[in-house]
């Protein structure tokens, strides 16, 4: 199977690359713009499987050209950060909505026979209790979320209207190695590492689930081969975590202690709890996490630990690891 991974580059995209050129041979074309949040670092430098494409999913030209060949397409590539969407939401329209629909329907153009629509637990909005299920109405309120549940629709309208065999997947926070520094477990550890201070919003009572990067791309991978068109798969896993504790947590890992927490006014709409129900691909597929949330975080620790080569240009974009006093609140967790 020759697979495109669009946003290959970037967090997630680029460890699901990793993981299949890890399992076999099957050829690899990552299709990246390459913005901030992009890095050619995150991927093997010479590989004679992968092929490697700086470009935009909104190139319909581009698109046309690359995509015949390929048996299925991951769609990646968004823009990904809560805040930089309140900042500003035509960048993420363009990406998440326009370039998702140029994506979808050149794969309907090149007759492509499995499309994978990585999505997050963001669209279904805030909820006080519970954990929402595939058929819960979107209610995102975020123009980032907003943008993604945009995209989560025209998948579905291309595979009602066009027969277009693509997945969507709603996945919980994702925490790994090669995380961009503007999310809130890189910025942390980086900052605590360096002796900097961490901004923590509001009362820090927001709770997450935090799901390990490999559990997530197995799950893509299940999707990918196994899943059903037409459906969505919601992927969770890991524990429920205030910021509160998260924090915590990171400050124990990295030998540090709470005067190296400030506390910054809470961000707009900043939604207090998402938790996703993943019984669906459990039962129909046979996924389940497997890397204990204590274990997968103290990995990470260490690996920003020795990997500073790699984090420390990327933290120049969020103000660097080591300023003594917390940033603007403008690189906080989803």
């Amino acid at each position: 199977m020759k697979i495109l991974v669009t946003g290959g580059a970037g967090f997630i995209g680029s460890h699901y690359v990793r993981r299949l050129l890890a399992a076999g041979d099957s050829p690899v074309t990552v299709l990246d713009k390459l913005t901030y949040a992009g890095n050619r670092a995150n991927l093997p430098e010479s590989d004679s499987r992968l092929t490697f494409v700086e470009g935009d999913i909104t190139d319909t030209s581009l698109l046309a050209d690359l995509l015949p060949g390929h048996d299925a397409v991951v769609h990646f590539a968004a823009e990904s950060h809560v805040d930089r969407s309140l900042q500003g939401a035509s960048d993420f329209v363009l990406t998440n909505v326009l370039g998702s629909q140029t994506v979808f329907d050149a794969c309907l153009r090149a007759g492509i026979e499995r499309v994978v629509h990585v999505s997050t637990d963001e669209v279904y909005g805030s909820i006080p209790k519970g954990s929402s299920v595939e058929e819960d109405p979107l209610l995102p309120n975020s123009p980032y979320a907003a943008s993604k549940a945009g995209s989560d629709l025209l998948a579905r309208s291309y595979f009602r209207s066009h027969g277009l065999p693509v997945m969507v997947t709603r996945c919980s926070n994702n925490y790994g190695p090669y995380q961009h520094p503007e999310k809130v477990i890189p910025l942390f550890v980086t900052r605590l590492l360096t002796g900097g201070r961490v901004p923590l919003y509001g009362d820090g009572l927001n709770v997450r689930h935090w799901l390990h990067v490999d559990d997530h791309c197995r799950a893509l991978q299940l999707v990918l081969e196994q899943g059903t068109p037409g459906q969505i798969y919601n992927i969770g896993g890991g524990p429920e975590l205030s910021n509160v504790e998260l924090t915590g947590r990171l400050l124990e890992l990295c030998g540090a202690d709470e005067s190296q927490i400030e506390y910054v006014a809470d961000r707009k709409a900043h939604d207090l709890r998402y938790s996703v129900d993943y019984s669906k691909i459990e039962s129909e597929l046979g996924y389940r996490p497997l890397k204990p949330f204590d274990d997968g975080i103290a990995e990470v620790v260490d690996w920003y630990r020795e990997n500073r080569w790699w984090w420390d240009p990327a933290a120049g974009t969020v103000g660097g690891p080591s300023a003594g006093s917390a940033p603007l609140p403008t690189h906080q967790p989803n």
